[in-house]
């Protein structure tokens, strides 16, 4: 019997309905285009809040991907958000995952040649991924522009592992044929009360100083400095998916990036301003 992943937030961080979810995706879409650099995208960086705030930041990165790639598997390193995670990343590594938009099989033979290259780093562990969202709700954005694609989840946590297991993924994708997009799965600074973090007061001279704070972790995943991504969103909390950041960051350099190409950096408060000025959560979209 197959395993099958079910939609957990589906209703709340984006539509129930397939119709719904595809007339937003494009809403997100837009007119836009994507720069000219790089010629190719081989892993990006997208946020994973409700669509409503964060869906046309990740957009640019899945179009940018569609128009300069042709990816047959998105490999996703998703942060974590949930208890269930240990000292290994966790995997989804077989069966498939189910949406609104249908159903979205894992890349098994990717799944079983990652587990053996870097069984050190990475476990196959489908419950820790039952209600994650970090990576569920890239996955309508995947069906929409890429229909016959097959995704391998991985949640990692903000450790030095990630930067290990992101180079034997890197190194073992670049000996292979078939194209596969990394893609890793973060927010930014959460600021306010709600998180325990107001070191720039409440209120809209706080709005400043949080971008900021993101911009140093940007500078680093542009810089593709992957450690120092981790040391820098554990001392300034600019990141909840540091790991995933790492991992990515450092797949893409051993698939031969050098940069990335920050496509947008903006937050919940400027996506919706009309909202009162206390808690703000900072997104970004990224390509290598």
């Amino acid at each position: 019997m197959m395993n099958i992943r079910k939609a957990f937030r589906a209703g709340s961080f984006y539509p129930a309905d397939a119709r719904s979810c595809h007339r937003q995706i494009e809403d997100c879409l837009g007119q836009y285009q994507p720069p000219a650099a790089p010629e190719k995208v081989i892993a990006g960086i997208v946020p994973h809040a409700g669509w409503m705030f964060s869906g046309p930041t990740a957009a640019k990165v899945y179009k940018s991907v569609q128009q300069k790639s042709s990816p047959e598997t998105f490999l996703i390193f998703g942060a974590v958000h949930v208890w269930g995670v240990g000292r290994k990343a966790a995997m989804f590594a077989q069966g498939a995952w189910q949406t609104p938009c249908g159903t979205i099989e894992i890349d098994e033979e990717l799944a079983d040649t990652v587990l053996a290259e870097a069984g050190e780093e990475v476990v196959a562990d489908p419950s820790a991924h039952e209600r994650e969202h970090s990576i569920e709700v890239q996955i309508p954005f995947i069906q929409h522009l890429f229909p016959d694609a097959k995704i391998l989840p991985i949640m990692v946590s903000p450790e030095k592992l990630a930067v290990r297991l992101g180079e034997k993924i890197g190194k073992l994708l670049a000996s292979r044929d078939r194209p596969v997009c990394v893609i890793g799965s973060t927010d930014l600074t959460h600021y306010g009360p709600s998180f325990g973090f107001i070191t720039y007061g409440i209120g809209e001279q706080s709005l400043a100083p949080m971008k900021d704070n993101d911009r140093r972790l940007l500078q680093l995943a542009t810089e593709m400095k992957a450690e120092a991504v981790l040391a820098e969103a554990e001392r300034h909390r600019n990141a909840c998916g540091a790991g995933a950041i790492a991992a990515t960051v450092t797949a893409a350099k051993a698939l031969g990036a050098s940069q990335g190409f920050l496509l947008e950096h903006t937050t919940s408060q400027e996506v919706m301003p009309d909202r009162p000025v206390a808690d703000i959560v900072g997104y970004a979209g990224m390509i290598f």
